[in-house]
Formats: structure tokens, C-alpha cells, sequence
């Protein structure tokens, strides 16, 4: 039998393949269509931006698990685009039976989760009917953000906007709903709503931040966008691993938010070479640029979880940066080394610079992972 670490790690490995399902809409730069991963990051994100506008009931939390986990089925059923036909019934069977598959490499927490992905695509709760209308919402204001505008998606966009599938999940959210076709229709946007839409356009841009690490499949590197959404699910899963104490919530929503800066400080490879001053100041010229285009509340909140995660020093910050160091670990184990090859990385380094560091915050997952990775080292003499 599978022990528990070993099948959530098979679980999140196969995650991994979320990143390689394009979508139908591009990225607010047009360079390339946007993936299923990145999508559900950029959805999380817009769920904390936007919570103010939930209706009453909404669970925040809850909410942002159903963003990690709600395209993972794409990774078997694929993307069905808004706008194109499709048999309904065939796509709703697809999907079931590809969160039985997913769902199923988790023989404890799969039903949970599972039931979380469930309760999104009925809509059944005010939590699942705020996600649907971020999730619909979302593509729509960056179809809105981009530059060009593309003429054809935004007819799309804006059949959506008046009689489609955005307009009845969106609903719920009126206030976004009118406030998106007043942008669609170059009408005036409230100031508010103006900087929270101005932020989130502009952190589209870390799709295109590429960093050391590979995907699973090693075709390509990561960008820090889907990187973020995938720790964020990392911690959802492993989250029993964590301390007495730790806010699994408060976690996700750091890692979430916790490389937005690299828009304009770039990835600093932990296995690379650079000054960790300039890099420091950096980061703090980013946040302030970035955090500082929200409403001034909101940028407060998104600041201070992000100087929490930076300093590491409670239980929560600790946790999430044990978090994000595990992920390429598990990655470059199962693509063949990936950065430690690039950078001729030994075993003593992986363990003082990765492993102490996921030792702190949760030192089962490092004994369970160290292991395999004194192994692989082993056999590539890399010792």
C-alpha cells in the first residue's frame, strides 16, 4: 500500500500536467494562450481583490480552494471554450471521470476534495456561485486589459457580457457584472474598481516570468504564475504536515501573492548567483510599484502577507516557505535533475540551501523527500 506523502506527491506530480492545457483566451500581451493553471491562479488572485463584492455567505477560504482545484479535470477532459459547441453531456462525463482518476490518486483526502469540485460546478452554495463569476469574470477583464484588444474575442466577450454564460454566473456579483460592461463599452469605471482591474491586468505579466525550474514532462520552464498556483495546491494538500497552529488559509493566500514582485525583480534561482541586497531592494521597489496600483486597503493586506512570507518568522510564513522550496525538489526528481543539473548542484548544497529550509516548517516532508533526493544524487554521482 502507497503510503500517504508518496501518493499526495504522485497527485501534485500529475498537477503538474494542468500547466500544458492551453485555453482559448491569450495572455493580456498576446504572446500565447493562456494555460489552465495560470488561469486558475489569476482566478484565486481575483477572489481576493475582489472579495468585498461577494454576497453574504461567501466563504473566502473555501472559495480560493475551488479555484486550485477547479480545472484539474482538464487535465484529462481538456478546455471546452466558451464560445465554441460542445455535446455538454459528453464534457460533464469526461470530467467526472477525470476527477475520479485525479481525486483517486488521494485515497484520504480525494473525497474532500473532490466534493470541493463538486460544489463549484453545481453552483449550489453563495461560496460556489462567487468562484463561478470570478472564474467567468476574469477572462473577461483581461480580454479587456489586453493590447491590442483582439476584435474577436471581444465579440465574444461582449455576447457574454449581454445574454451568455458570464452575464448569469456574474449575477451574483452585479456590481462586477455592470462594472465589466461599462468597460467593455469605454464607458467611466469607479475609481476603486478602476485600480483593483488595473492590478490585476498588470499581474498578468508573471505568466511570462520564466524561472529555473522545469515542468514535470522537462519540455519547458516554469513561469512564476502557474508555479504560484501550484504550491498554493501544494499546501492545500499537505497542509496536515504543517505545525499546531498553522493557518492553512492565511498560507495559501501568501503563496498566492508571494512572487508577484518577480514582475519586475525577475526569478533569483536558489542554486544561482546574486547579490542578495540588490535583490532585496528590488523586491521592495516591486511591491511598492505593484501592491501600490490596489486601493489602499487592499494593498495594506496584500503587503503585509507578503512581507510576512519575506521575513519567515511566524508559523504560517514558515510553513508556506517550506512549502514553495519542496515543489521543484519533487519536479527536478522526476525530470531528470533539471536546475541541480544546470547548476551543478551537489547534495551538500541541495541540503544546506532547499533542505533546511523545508526542514523548518515541515521536517516529515524533508525526511520523506531527502531520502529520494540522496538517492538520485547517489546514482549521478553528484555526492
Amino acid at each position: 500500500m502507497t503510503d500517504p506523502l508518496s501518493a499526495k506527491f504522485t497527485f501534485l506530480n500529475e498537477a503538474d500536467r494542468l500547466k500544458s492545457v492551453e485555453r482559448a483566451n491569450w495572455l493580456t500581451n498576446r504572446s500565447r494562450p493562456e494555460n489552465a493553471a495560470e488561469h486558475s491562479w489569476h482566478v484565486a488572485l481575483a477572489m481576493m481583490v475582489m472579495a468585498e463584492h461577494a454576497e453574504p455567505g461567501v466563504d473566502l477560504d473555501s472559495a480560493l480552494r475551488m479555484a486550485l482545484l477547479h480545472d484539474l479535470v482538464e487535465i484529462d477532459a481538456g478546455d471546452h471554450p466558451i464560445h465554441l459547441p460542445h455535446d455538454p453531456a459528453a464534457v460533464a462525463l469526461a470530467e467526472a471521470q477525470g476527477a475520479d482518476r485525479l481525486y483517486g490518486l488521494l485515497p484520504h483526502t480525494g473525497p474532500h476534495l473532490r466534493a470541493q469540485w463538486e460544489e463549484f460546478e453545481t453552483a449550489r452554495t453563495a461560496t460556489a456561485r462567487y468562484a463561478k463569476a470570478i472564474d467567468h469574470l476574469s477572462s473577461v477583464w483581461l480580454a479587456l486589459a489586453s493590447v491590442p484588444r483582439d476584435s474577436e474575442e471581444m465579440a465574444i466577450c461582449t455576447d457574454n457580457l449581454r445574454d451568455g454564460r458570464v452575464s448569469r454566473s456574474a449575477q451574483h456579483v452585479p456590481d462586477l457584472l455592470e462594472v465589466t460592461r461599462a468597460w467593455a463599452d469605454n464607458r467611466q469605471v469607479t475609481p476603486r474598481l478602476r485600480q483593483s482591474l488595473a492590478f490585476l491586468g498588470e499581474v498578468d505579466k508573471l505568466k511570462c516570468e520564466l524561472r529555473a525550474s522545469r515542468l514535470i514532462d522537462g519540455s519547458r520552464h516554469e513561469n512564476s504564475a502557474e508555479h504560484s498556483w501550484h504550491i498554493a495546491l501544494y499546501a492545500l494538500v499537505l497542509g496536515d504536515q504543517a505545525a499546531d497552529g498553522v493557518a492553512i488559509a492565511r498560507v495559501i493566500q501568501m503563496l498566492i501573492l508571494h512572487d508577484i514582485v518577480e514582475i519586475d525583480a525577475g526569478d533569483a534561482p536558489i542554486h544561482g548567483d546574486h547579490d542578495p541586497v540588490a535583490l532585496e531592494a528590488a523586491e521592495r521597489a516591486a511591491a511598492d510599484r505593484l501592491f501600490g496600483l490596489l486601493p489602499t486597503d487592499i494593498a495594506t493586506q496584500f503587503r503585509t502577507l507578503w512581507e510576512e512570507f519575506e521575513a519567515a518568522e511566524t508559523p504560517d510564513s514558515i510553513f508556506a516557505k517550506s512549502i514553495d522550496r519542496v515543489q521543484p525538489v519533487l519536479g527536478n526528481l522526476a525530470n531528470g535533475g533539471g536546475s541541480w543539473v544546470d547548476y551543478d548542484v551537489t547534495f551538500a548544497q541541495l541540503d544546506a540551501r532547499v533542505g533546511t529550509k523545508i526542514a523548518r516548517g515541515a521536517p516529515a516532508i524533508w525526511a520523506h523527500v531527502k531520502d529520494l533526493c540522496l538517492t538520485w544524487f547517489v546514482e549521478h554521482g553528484r555526492i
